[in-house]
């Protein structure tokens, strides 16, 4: 098919006012396409050019080559370059001629070649032909003039390859904005061409027909191109813009690009293999993924980078039937080199993943040295998170030899014991020495006593889920049956200490505990959340639950008292009534050695316990059980609250009042209401007819204004009201206290002297005169004669004290 061609020609430098015109159309173009065509053929002469330019100076400005997709999906070819205008003498200055090939929509190039490949084609013409011309679009014989020296190219450009490919990548893809170009600066247009040669090389067919292009222009900003070039004078402008700008005339790129496919397709530029770009083709994988570019370079003896490694060991992981045996081997040898020293962590997952894929796919001679890489890395590197290999890779000789390099370092770093080694670093290790057949043995206890407060202690700062070591640790445990039993023990033994960190763990790591080991402290913890979730608030149903999961009773294990205890009241006390179901459940003995027993006077000595008679009588109990482990002012506090447990149900030692504040003294701090109860049992004693004369005379004597306070307010009391009105024998007694001590320092007498006006004055009032008069025959006959004619006086001065005020009234009405 015979393609349409079109020439324009721009006006002669003296005529102003216009802009040029078409010289030539061929059929088939029609005039709305016409004004786009103009659009792209234009030409703008670079800064600084000559008004006359020498033969030389005309020769060495810049053409531009394009190729543009036109409204109609038509495309179009074309390419502009200045020429002497020949018409005006020796003033001639200089125009541009454009020649331009059309190609209908789905109309392929001539021979199914690329855009620029027709760059320089001998069959570009600066003047309007006479008559029609070969296609430029043709094949001409003779290499292709773009392909030739790209090699050399590459190499030159090195430092911005990778970038310049990660960009034309980008620019080619089927969603790429139009209107942001990536530019080329460039201090040749032929260079900007080249670029575009190498990428038709490293890119797919459809991607690299995707890239429209200008090899020079002087508005970047303005083109519709995924890609242009620009002279080094137009790159700020283009910066200005905020385009995707590459200087690659001037001094090189300090930073590169993370791409790996770019990086990789870079290496291979800069090791003259462009040929490999058409075998990694061949290969399973995405247009750019990594992988399959990385293993062709690598099978060819190109060195990569940790990334490009990563990405070729991470491809053939997932598609170990794509590669024969031949490039297999290669390929490992390249990974496992000894000569690389800048491995990373990625790159060693991603070999572990791929010997996995190849073991038992290929002969262990083929995946030896992946495998001596991975655990050389796995003791020396410190990576925890290897996917190590079988223990049958290390069969041969080969493994033979690394366990006579690494078998050493392993035992000596399981024997340190000083310093600190992470859960990870420990598992790694204990798995590498079972895999190159190293004899741990002797130091096993020591690691496992070391490894098991470890993996609380990491567990508890891990954020959530389970914490990093659970899978290597699960499969340390499956894989060794003699680490698993001593490790659970270790466990088992350190449960007691810290039991709800224990179950913590249990909850976010399973370990395998259900073979024949008792372990009764791991099975509490492993059942206490369960427990709590289906048995809710009832904490001594729950602690019923866990001691019974234990398998062993507290009389043959005292321990087991301490975990659940530990697990069921972890950050707070008991009530006293389950310090009460605690204390039943075992003897004294077994809570001694538990050490539960300080669990159980925290519940008597709680804030919410001080006041009752519960807590009163555990108080006395635990006195007597533990009588040698209780002292301080924890012991001070049960006392003075058996204290009030005599006071209120028996005959206590005398000296209430003063024992009552030497135990107040040595509780501090007492809380509130265990001083409030003591005071309270005290004073309600004291205001009872049969309490010891003696006792009172030290309480009324003893100057402590906080116990004379708490008497007052007892006295004042409902009960004490009642007794005093109804019980005349009371009375008697209370006037008989209440003025018996006048001069008994500063804090009683004005409390008696309240009492007597506020509250037995009230009470002696409403009584009868009979039993005014049994009141004051009792205190005649408890006290003196004298005593009942103070009652009298008192009794008088109350009667006169109504008659006058009865008096008052009676002459204020009249």
């Amino acid at each position: 098919m015979s393609l349409a061609q079109v020439h324009y020609t721009s006006a002669a430098p003296r005529d102003e006012g216009t802009a040029g015109r078409f010289t030539a159309v061929g059929p088939g173009v029609s005039g709305a396409l016409l004004a786009e065509i103009e659009h792209l053929v234009r030409y703008e002469l670079p800064g600084g050019v000559p008004d006359r330019p020498s033969d030389d100076e005309l020769r060495s400005l810049p053409q531009s080559f394009g190729y543009a997709v036109l409204s109609d999906g038509s495309r179009l070819v074309a390419r502009s370059a200045p020429v002497r205008d020949t018409g005006g003498g020796a003033g001639s200055g200089v125009r541009f001629h454009a020649h331009a090939v059309h190609l209908p929509p789905g109309v392929p190039l001539p021979g199914d070649r690329l855009p620029v490949e027709a760059w320089r084609s001998p069959l570009w013409v600066s003047v309007t032909p006479g008559g029609a011309i070969p296609d430029p679009l043709t094949r001409p014989p003779g290499p292709a003039v773009v392909s030739e020296g790209l090699d050399d190219f590459a190499v030159s450009r090195g430092p911005w390859l990778a970038a310049v490919l990660a960009d034309l990548r980008r620019a080619s893809d089927a969603e790429a904005v139009s209107g942001r170009p990536v530019v080329l600066v460039e201090r040749q247009c032929a260079d900007v061409a080249r670029w575009l040669g190498l990428a038709s090389v490293t890119l797919p067919r459809e991607s690299a027909e995707r890239l429209t292009f200008t090899t020079y222009t002087r508005r970047p900003e303005s083109s519709a191109a995924r890609v242009v070039g620009v002279l080094p004078e137009d790159a700020a402008a283009a910066r200005a813009a905020g385009l995707r700008v590459h200087a690659c005339a001037r001094q090189a790129p300090v930073d590169g690009t993370e791409d790996v496919w770019a990086t990789t397709a870079a290496r291979v530029w800069r090791s003259r293999s462009q040929e490999l770009f058409r075998e990694s083709r061949e290969l399973p994988g995405e247009p750019f993924a990594a992988g399959p570019l990385a293993v062709t370079a690598l099978c060819a003896g190109i060195a990569l980078g940790p990334d490009g490694r990563a990405a070729a060991a991470g491809w053939a992981a997932e598609r170990p039937y794509a590669l024969d045996a031949k490039r297999t081997g290669r390929l490992v040898e390249a990974l496992a080199s000894p000569g690389i020293d800048d491995r990373t962590a990625p790159e060693f997952d991603a070999a572990g993943r791929l010997f996995g894929a190849l073991e038992g796919r290929c002969p262990a001679s083929v995946t030896a040295p992946l495998a001596a890489m991975l655990v050389t890395e796995a003791v020396r590197g410190g990576n925890g998170s290897l996917e190590l290999p079988r223990r049958d890779a290390f069969a041969g000789p080969e493994g033979a030899a690394v366990a006579e390099r690494l078998g050493p370092e392993i035992l000596t770093e399981l024997g340190d014991t000083t310093g600190s080694r992470s859960v990870a670093r420990t598992v790694q290790l204990l798995r590498v020495a079972r895999l190159l057949g190293v004899d741990g043995t002797e130091s096993l206890p020591g690691v496992v006593d070391r490894l098991a407060p470890a993996l609380l202690t990491e567990a508890t700062a891990a954020r959530e889920g389970g914490p990093g070591f659970a899978p290597a640790l699960l499969e340390l445990l499956d894989e060794q049956f003699e680490v698993r039993t001593a490790l659970l023990g270790a466990l088992d033994r350190i449960a007691p200490q810290d039991p709800g960190a224990v179950a913590r763990f249990l909850e976010r790591v399973t370990l395998p505990f259900t073979g024949t080991q008792a372990l009764p402290h791991l099975r509490m913890c492993a059942e206490a959340p369960g427990a709590m979730l289906t048995l809710g608030g009832d904490r001594a149903a729950v602690w019923q639950r866990v001691l019974r999961a234990a398998g062993l009773s507290p009389f043959a294990e005292p321990l087991v008292l301490r975990t659940a205890v530990g697990l069921v009241w972890e950050d707070r006390a008991p009530t006293v009534e389950e310090a009460r179901l605690l204390l039943e459940a075992a003897t004294s003995d077994s809570h001694r050695v538990a050490g539960t027993w300080a669990r159980l006077v925290d519940a008597a000595l709680s804030t919410s316990a001080a006041g009752t008679d519960e807590a009163a009588g555990l108080a006395h109990d635990l006195l007597r059980g533990f009588p040698e482990e209780i002292g301080g002012r924890k012991r001070a506090g049960l006392l003075l609250l058996d204290l009030v447990r005599e006071l209120r149900t028996g005959a206590p030692e005398p000296g209430w009042s003063e024992r009552v504040r030497t135990l107040c003294a040595q509780a501090e701090p007492v809380g509130p209401a265990l001083r409030e109860r003591a005071h309270a049992a005290l004073v309600e004693r004291l205001l009872a007819p049969d309490r010891p004369g003696a006792e009172l005379y030290d309480f009324v004597h003893g100057e402590d204004a906080e116990m004379i306070a708490a008497y007052d307010r007892a006295a004042r009391t409902p009960s004490v009201r009642t007794r005093l009105r109804t019980q005349p024998a009371y009375a008697a007694d209370c006037f008989t206290v209440w003025t018996a001590h006048p001069h008994a320092g500063r804090a009683w007498p004005p409390v008696a002297a309240a009492l007597l006006d506020d509250v037995l004055r009230p009470a002696v009032r409403g009584m009868s005169g009979e039993a005014v008069a049994e009141v004051e025959a009792m205190v005649g006959r408890t006290g003196s004669s004298g005593r009942a004619d103070a009652f009298r006086d008192w009794n008088r001065v109350s009667a006169l004290g109504r008659l006058g005020r009865r008096i008052a009234g009676r002459v204020r009405r009249g």
